[in-house]
């Protein structure tokens, strides 16, 4: 039996071909007998670019994903209000005020392992939220009372706040903590003191994009300073930007973290 449990984390999941892209992938693996152990993507714009429908939500799981988080996107669409208390793999970011509906983290067992999994919003050039340090704090200490394994998705804007609650993690000795939203997959993978760690993990999507979206209308916005509706490209190569890390099963210890980049075209049926 294995001491070392291995962890996939998949950066933003961007529309239709981005869930295809995934799900492909993880069938892949499963093909050559090298499936992760447990897998987490965050989904908040996995519905056309904006949200997450049920639908979309149950194709996800349905490739094999253990667990969803999220971000400030996860309301955008509505029918995320009437589903979330039953998506018991959905997790949405934990210093939304106390009331708000789902929750932000949550203990999954694969075998005899349990594994937790917490979502946070960064404060840093971002919508109005509570604050994360001391919220983290306390339930990284009331999780650790279950088990040694606790996984972070710090969903955040600015580098200079994910390398710091990074570090504000690695000393609570959390597992992995792995940024999200900015969708450009950083070259910066480390251990701090046995956590595994990455300031943004990328994202899962079309690859002639400006970060999953279209290009021109990305580019009206920016020259004209009007409102233009994003839409996702029509391009059929797609990215997959994730990370595999390893942990001591035991300790809750990160003993390796590795960038997994590459493209997919779907005008071939291929890989490029």
């Amino acid at each position: 039996m294995s001491t070392q449990l291995k962890i996939i984390f998949f950066g933003d999941i961007v529309g239709k071909l981005g869930r295809k892209a995934v799900g492909d992938y993880l069938a892949e693996l499963k093909g050559k007998g090298d499936a992760p152990d447990f897998c987490i993507a965050n989904a908040e714009n996995a519905s056309h670019g904006f949200g997450l429908i049920e639908k979309n939500y149950n194709e996800l799981v349905g490739y094999g994903i253990d667990c969803l988080t999220s971000g400030n996107h996860i309301w955008d669409k509505k029918d995320i209000f009437d589903y979330i208390k039953r998506a018991d793999k959905l997790i949405r970011p934990l210093n939304y005020p106390p009331k708000t509906k789902g929750v932000g983290s949550k203990i999954f067992e694969i075998g005899k392992t349990k594994i937790a999994v917490i979502n946070l919003l960064g404060r840093v050039f971002m919508p109005p939220i509570d604050s994360p340090w001391e919220i983290v704090k306390k339930e990284i200490k009331k999780l650790k009372k279950i088990t040694p394994i606790i996984l972070i998705d710090f969903h955040a804007e600015a580098t200079a706040e994910k390398i710091c609650f990074a570090r504000f993690c690695a000393d609570l000795n959390v597992s992995a903590v792995f940024g999200t939203h900015t969708h450009v997959q950083t070259a910066d993978e480390k251990i701090i003191n046995n956590m595994a760690y990455i300031t943004d993990a990328g994202f899962c999507g079309v690859t002639e994009s400006v970060i999953g979206m279209e290009i021109e209308t990305s580019l009206k916005r920016l020259t004209t300073c009007l409102p233009e509706r994003y839409e996702i490209p029509k391009g059929k190569i797609v990215q997959i930007n994730a990370v595999e890390v390893l942990i001591d099963k035991k300790s809750g210890k990160a003993l390796d973290i590795k960038r997994i980049s590459f493209e997919k075209d779907y005008t071939l049926g291929g890989e490029k």
